[in-house]
């Protein structure tokens, strides 16, 4: 192929300036070369491309043509310059997060909105990593951070420490074992216990503290949303498991009690897993940094 940018940089020059003078200075070359550039072209094309005896210069029908697909392409090429050097500053990119648990929701909503505002360029996206498994996803590149809190060792894969919490029961205002000072796997072998509507396996109130110990409460219920939970609590539907952050408003108005689970507590770390060729990237760091405050809704 014959054509190429420069050829249409200049056929835009020409137009623009109506001088060769003026237009080969833009371009930063000689006259004789900006002419020896355009004589080549119209000789490969057997065409003139603009009327040499009109002051100031004029385009032919054939650079006119040019000209045309010189202002559709010339732009596009400028932006596309643009954002592969923000990308390569890490000023923009793909965000496209996972999140292993449904009450992450409640925080990383509100922090979403501070981070658009301060990086509106950076593509977006949330998937709830209940329905796949998202760490090898990440590492295959499907999406780009999994907010998690189960630190894996992945190669390539690093898993950032965002903050802290405990998992604490959530039981109705005067329930009978609001009296105890914790609450232990046999406390719930006679309540309804309310989860999210994920597999059992991924719940750590199974893993750490009700499996363990034998025990299965006496109904389990599943609920969509964390409201809904607590509704269902406040009114003596259910008990629940919930971090500590998402239950403290609620906690200093009187809507339910909280209790620590077991007399050791039930901590955790919430990460947020990143691929390690990725992590130094402006527009991440960015992101990171306004997760790694523990929220107090």
């Amino acid at each position: 192929m014959f054509l190429e940018i420069r050829h249409l940089r200049s056929l835009q020059a020409i137009y623009e300036t109506g001088s060769l003078a003026q237009a080969a200075e833009r371009l930063c070359v000689t006259q004789s070369a900006l002419s020896h550039q355009i004589k080549s072209l119209e000789h490969y094309f057997d065409v003139p491309l603009y009327l040499r005896k009109h002051k100031p210069l004029r385009l032919t029908t054939a650079g006119e043509q040019l000209l045309q697909l010189a202002q559709q392409i010339l732009p596009q090429m400028a932006k596309a310059e643009s954002r592969l050097r923000q990308l390569a500053g890490g000023e923009t990119g793909r965000l496209h997060i996972a999140v292993e648990c449904h009450s992450c929701f409640e925080w990383l909503m509100p922090t979403l909105d501070v981070y658009r505002q301060q990086w509106p360029d950076v593509e977006v996206d949330i998937r709830l990593g209940m329905s796949f498994d998202p760490v090898p996803a990440l590492s295959r590149g499907e999406v780009d951070l999994v907010i998690t809190s189960d630190q894996q060792n992945v190669d390539g894969i690093i898993f950032k420490p965002l903050f802290d919490f405990e998992a604490r029961a959530v039981l109705p205002n005067n329930h009978p074992l609001c009296k105890k000072a914790y609450i232990e796997a046999d406390d719930f072998k006679h309540e309804t216990l309310l989860i999210y509507p994920v597999e059992q396996s991924r719940l750590d109130i199974f893993n750490k503290l009700l499996n363990p110990a034998g025990i299965t409460p006496a109904q389990i219920r599943q609920v969509e949303l964390t409201m809904m939970i607590l509704q269902l609590v406040a009114s003596h539907r259910g008990i629940a498991v919930l971090p500590d952050w998402l239950l403290s408003d609620f906690v200093a108005r009187q809507y339910i009690t909280s209790k620590p689970l077991s007399k050791q507590g039930m901590k955790g770390t919430l990460f947020a897993a990143v691929r390690e060729s990725e992590i130094d990237a402006a527009y991440m760091q960015a992101f990171l940094q306004l997760s790694m405050k523990k929220p107090c809704l």
